[in-house]
This record gives structure tokens, sequence and C-alpha cells, in this order.
């Protein structure tokens, strides 16, 4: 279980004094397993495959989007604005975000409330992606990441933990793929799936969930979002998406899961075992 830390008892403070952390290098001689840094855009996979290498390996798996995801949720609960800096640090600074790694990712709690699901949702995803750009937010952020994966053996994944949070990690993975496939993906994993047919309804005709004209326009509105997206990530001032320049590039736009699975298994293990 990990945990950002609550200021929440703490009384609120003036802009002037607003915590701006000097964040500390990281120190990879201090740790006693490696660091495993997962970067990409969004809809690449990032989750599904720190999720499997954190099982495959035993390490910790960390998803560090969750931290600003929560964040943003929190804002949006608040009524604050997702353009005003110091605000959003002072929220922050009296917030609790605890991360509890599951099999299948992380268990989010914000302020002791389960918001797994709530965070995953379209309004919190862009909300989470407009106050990822502020500058001394994100330096308070990559403070709490470091802190987090100190020792060790941890799954990161986000934007920016092989060139911001983690450069000197042990092992980089940028994964990436076409836009269009990205959306893809996107959309399916929120399109509920047509339940089964029901052996005693085979004389009547079942309604689908959307028709073609329904899925289609989704779908776009899905991948016109996430090109926004990479817009923002990409040329933000503070931190842009990018590659680490010794990051091992995986673009999976023609590869099965299986495939980038094996794949990243094989990047992991060159690294274990010339440790």
């Amino acid at each position: 279980m990990s945990h950002l830390p609550d200021n929440s008892n703490a009384p609120n403070q003036p802009e002037s004094t607003l915590p701006k952390v000097e964040v500390e290098p990281s120190c990879p001689i201090c740790r006693s397993r490696p660091v495993i840094a997962i970067d990409g855009p969004a809809g690449a996979g990032k989750s599904t495959l720190a999720a499997h290498l954190a099982r495959h390996f035993g390490f910790l798996n960390l998803e560090t989007g969750a931290m600003y995801r929560a964040l943003a949720l929190k804002a949006i609960e608040n009524d604050f604005s997702f353009d005003d800096e110091a605000p959003l640090l002072d929220l922050a600074a009296h917030t609790r975000i605890t991360l509890e790694p599951q099999l299948e990712g992380n268990r989010v709690l914000l302020d002791g409330i389960d918001v797994s699901r709530r965070i995953r949702e379209q309004d919190v995803t862009a909300a989470a992606s407009r106050i990822s750009i502020h500058h001394n937010l994100r330096v308070w952020m990559v403070g709490q990441q470091r802190a987090l994966g100190a020792a060790g053996g941890v799954v990161m994944e986000g934007r920016d933990i092989g060139t911001a949070v983690f450069p000197d990690a042990e092992v980089k993975i940028f994964l990436d793929a076409a836009p269009e496939v990205r959306g893809n993906r996107r959309y399916r994993q929120t399109t509920p799936v047509q339940p089964p047919a029901d052996p005693e309804d085979s004389g009547r005709q079942r309604p689908t969930l959307e028709t073609a004209e329904q899925q289609r326009a989704a779908e776009e509105a899905i991948l016109r979002d996430l090109k926004e997206r990479d817009y923002r990530d990409r040329h933000r001032a503070e931190s842009p998406l990018q590659p680490a320049p010794d990051a091992v590039i995986l673009d999976s736009t023609t590869m099965t899961l299986d495939e980038v699975l094996a794949r990243a298994e094989e990047i992991v293990n060159a690294h274990l075992s010339t440790g």
C-alpha cells in the first residue's frame, strides 16, 4: 500500500507559501531491485503491461497516472478551475491518495473513498490531462512518485517516468501505437459487451446495444479526444511526452497483446541477466 502524504489538518496556506518541492535526484545505488519505467500516450496499453510485468517479476505496480486522476476528481468535486495552479497545489497538499496494488491494477482511494472506477471516466481523464500541465504541481507529484519507488522493485507507468521521475531507471520502455489503434482499444474498453443469447429468447429479435452509426460516432469522439490529449501531452512545457534517450521503443500497432507482453518480458530479462 502506498500513500501520498495528507496535510488535510493543516491550515490553508497563502499562495506565497504553497509547497514548491525541490525534488531530490533518485539514487540507483540505494535500490536493492530495479525500477521499470513504462511511458507512452493514452490508450497504448501501459496499465495492462505494467500489471503483467509486476505480476510476472514479483514487483509492485504503481500507476502514477491514477494520482493525477484522483486529484483531478477532487478538483471537479470542489469546483476548482483546472487552469489555476496555486489552488490546485494547495488542494494537493490537503489530499490523501492511496494506491493499493491488485492483480489487475491499482485500487485507488481518494481521502479514504474508493474512486477506482470513477477516475476512469471521460470527464476525469480530460481534467487530469489539463491539471498535469502545471509546473509546480508536476514537481510536487514527481517528489511523491520518487518516494514511492525509492527502494526499487516497482513498475511505474505514466507519461514522464523515464524522463523526469526516474531518469536513472534500470529498465525504460516507451509503449506506443497508432492513434487509430489506441482509439479503437479505448472504445472497446468503454463499450458494454453484448450479453450472450438466452436459448429461450431464440425466437425473439434482441436489440443491439448500439447502431452502427452510434458506434462510429462514439469511436470517432474517443479518437478525437485522444488526439487532443496527445497534443497537450506532447507540447506541454513541463515534462512533455517523449521517449527517454535510452528507452526501448515498443510499437504495438501491429502486435497482439501476447506479443507485446512477451517482448516486454524479454526487455526486462535482458537487464536482470546482466544486473
